[in-house]
């Protein structure tokens, strides 16, 4: 299955991404793809795609990742709304409790097991009394 998706290039700290058509299943590392359709670099936000080949490998079947999707649609080669990334967080819903619904736990009775007391041997008692 193909997908569209970024290739990571640059520098440490300094990002370019080449934006390409490749395997679903190979890394996307691996510098082996179909065909580069574009570039994106974040520190200047240059982007630039070669929308009719966007279109043509989509409708091959080609799959762009939801970075790739949202790029596409603000650059208006794909219609549709942009895709949430982050995750937004779970908002804590207060739990009401009645207190006829709860029931309190019925405590079972714990028998006391008589424990035996064992007196310390004097280990240090008997060693100095054995070297004398």
């Amino acid at each position: 299955m193909l997908t569209i998706r970024f290739f990571r290039t640059g520098k440490k700290h300094q990002p370019f991404f080449k934006i390409v058509v490749t395997d679903k299943r190979k890394p996307p590392k691996s510098g082996r793809f179909v065909e580069e359709v574009g570039f994106y670099n974040p520190l200047t936000k240059e982007k630039n795609l070669k929308a009719q080949r966007v279109k043509y490998w989509l409708a091959k079947g080609a799959q762009p990742s939801d970075t790739i999707h949202n790029l596409l649609v603000s650059e208006k080669i794909v219609a549709g709304k942009k895709i949430a990334l982050h995750k937004k967080p779970k908002k804590k819903e207060e739990k009401k409790e009645k207190p006829a619904e709860v029931k309190p736990k019925e405590e079972k009775p714990t028998e006391e097991k008589p424990t035996e007391k064992k007196e310390p041997v004097p280990a240090m008692l008997d060693k100095k009394t054995k070297q004398e």
